[in-house]
């Protein structure tokens, strides 16, 4: 194969390389490689077309099992299908076969695996790369067509997004409690069901990396939505060696506090719109 790009990543900056493909309008596979984690991206006349890392790409029924296109079960039954009848074969199209998913539910899925696998590329700081012109390791059945540019923009708004939230949250470990600030003035508030719910599953136990998990909601999203509420002053860090049946009432008080505070709120803003029965699960 004819290597017609290569380098180290700490000399040439992977930005600087996709842009290179791009005006080029090259067609071909760059493989990139920092210690163990190798990452293909293949491109078509300069666009990214897709992208590949064994190591750095979410699993496809995890990201499915999330989105709630798949149970536990059939992710389990279509995982034993290829381990034992069709090695051949990716998940996703056992997944089709077994009518668990349709063509438009694996191409979403494929789309996100690829815009999270190139954005996390752009953090890469260190490692080599090749280019390989008119060279494919392997034949897709779904693709995709992505400008440089664009996913050179989000990936760099990204980084910033994360290292600020990094500053908020250090240790994704780290446990949050809902703050007791009953003896305080009583203020409006008024937070998104997205945010009601995130706040509802705060109970001084969970860390921060699962009540992202359990969200229901993009990483990134969840993650900003939880720092929204640190910054507000309605969680604090609470210390892992704490006795989580013990802030049990003050936790309950608090959060019954603030519904009853966002209840109000909106029955000024809206009269006859919010009642005592709507609950902090509710979807608008």
């Amino acid at each position: 194969m004819e290597e017609a790009l290569q380098g180290s990543i700490s000399r040439f900056k992977l930005p600087e390389i996709f842009q290179l493909i791009s005006q080029s309008r090259k067609t071909g596979t760059l493989g990139i490689q920092k210690d163990d984690d190798i990452v293909m991206v293949y491109f078509k006349k300069g666009r990214i077309t897709y992208a590949y890392g064994p190591r750095q790409t979410r699993h496809l029924g995890e990201i499915l099992r999330e989105k709630g296109r798949l149970t536990t079960t059939q992710l389990s039954r279509a995982v034993e299908i290829q381990s034992t009848q069709s090695l051949s074969k990716r998940l996703g199209q056992i997944m089709m076969e077994e009518g668990y998913i349709d063509r438009a539910d694996l191409s979403e899925v494929v789309r996100e695996q690829i815009e999270e696998l190139m954005y996390s590329l752009l953090t890469w700081e260190a490692g080599a790369f090749k280019f390989y012109e008119n060279q494919y390791p392997t034949r897709e059945e779904i693709t995709v067509d992505f400008s440089v540019e664009n996913v050179i923009l989000e990936g760099v708004r990204r980084i910033d997004e994360t290292n600020r939230l990094k500053e908020i949250f250090p240790d994704p470990d780290s446990t949050l409690k809902i703050q007791a600030d009953n003896a305080g003035p009583r203020r409006d508030i008024n937070l998104e069901p997205e945010e009601w719910n995130l706040l509802a599953q705060v109970d001084g136990r969970k860390t921060v990396k699962e009540l992202i998990e359990t969200s229901g909601l993009n990483r990134a999203v969840a993650l900003e939505k939880l720092a929204t509420l640190k910054l507000a002053g309605l969680v604090v860090p609470s210390l892992k060696t704490d006795d989580p049946t013990g802030h049990l009432d003050e936790m309950v008080d608090r959060l019954a506090g603030l519904l009853e505070e966002y209840l109000e709120v909106r029955a000024r803003q809206i009269p006859g719109e919010v009642t005592n029965t709507q609950v902090i699960g509710e979807k608008s």
